[in-house]
């Protein structure tokens, strides 16, 4: 089982098409759910970091791995 509840894979995308795609699926998920999105544009951590503050959506965690940066954000 996974620690999240679902999963976007904006590899590839630049700002501000994550966000967007991140904005787009939480509406649809439940309060308390888990998404974890995948991006490749480094300016993408700063960009979820105030897209968190901005919703109240908490960003959960960050984290770089091989190039791309990892994401875990709750639905509130």
């Amino acid at each position: 089982m996974a620690d999240y509840d679902r999963e976007i894979d904006a590899s590839g995308l630049n700002c501000p098409l994550p966000i967007l795609r991140a904005r787009k699926t939480l509406v649809d998920m439940e309060r308390g759910q888990i998404l974890k999105i995948v991006s490749t544009d480094a300016g993408s951590v700063k960009d979820f970091e105030a897209f968190s503050k901005q919703t109240n959506n908490p960003l959960l965690s960050s984290a770089e791995k091989g190039g791309k940066f990892i994401f875990f954000m709750q639905k509130s």
